[in-house]
């Protein structure tokens, strides 16, 4: 495989490259964030169902999916997040990661809309009776939950989601890999690995997700 040399003339190395490539942002861009969960914000993150959570131990970088019912994060007060750690694979790359950095990214998808909400905080984990009672589900509550110490919000422009036609099912491949099929290519099994995986895992699913 060829090595990509990062010192060679077209490796962008500086604010100074980046300045002679883009255009400074318009004003009411530049300064859209907010140091606290707006209003509007607020009712975004209540409509969503689904965010992706960044983390980093300084060496590695981890960016969790994490969804429930549209409401499931939160809010203590405008400047602190509630969010529940729902059943997994217990692998907690994040958490592991929270313990050495508590810096996180937050980006909040409400299915259908091409906007997201953006969120950048510190977080820490708690155990906290109270807490994990107000993200009970079924009467189960989460094992902890992650409270979020709010830095930064801001609503992202939704140009990304527009070319990926993401919500357009006639855009979607007739095929993408499943979970079985990573898990036969992981086991190096077959495609009848792959269904069986699926089906045995549909069926988990039932009883799993809290």
């Amino acid at each position: 495989m060829d090595t990509i040399d990062r010192n060679d003339a077209y490796t962008v190395t500086s604010l100074d490259d980046l300045a002679k490539i883009y255009a400074k942002p318009l004003p009411n861009i530049a300064t859209k964030e907010n140091d606290h969960i707006t209003e509007v914000g607020r009712a975004f993150i209540a409509a969503s169902p689904f965010l992706v959570l960044a983390t980093s131990n300084g060496t590695s970088i981890d960016c969790s999916p994490k969804g429930d019912a549209p409401g499931f994060v939160q809010l203590l007060d405008d400047r602190t997040l509630l969010i529940p750690d729902r059943p997994g694979n217990n692998r907690i790359d994040g958490m592991k990661n929270l313990l050495v950095n508590p810096k996180v990214g937050i980006i909040f998808m409400v299915p259908g809309s091409n906007e997201t909400y953006r969120v950048t905080g510190s977080a820490t984990i708690s155990t906290d009776p109270e807490l994990l009672k107000r993200c009970e589900v079924r009467g189960k509550p989460p094992r902890v939950v992650m409270v979020v110490a709010v830095d930064e919000a801001f609503n992202h422009c939704p140009k990304a989601f527009v070319r990926a036609k993401l919500w357009d099912a006639t855009e979607r491949p007739s095929h993408a890999p499943s979970h079985g099929d990573f898990a036969a290519a992981r086991d190096g099994k077959d495609a009848v690995y792959a269904r069986d995986y699926n089906e045995k895992y549909a069926e988990r699913l039932k009883t799993e997700l809290y």
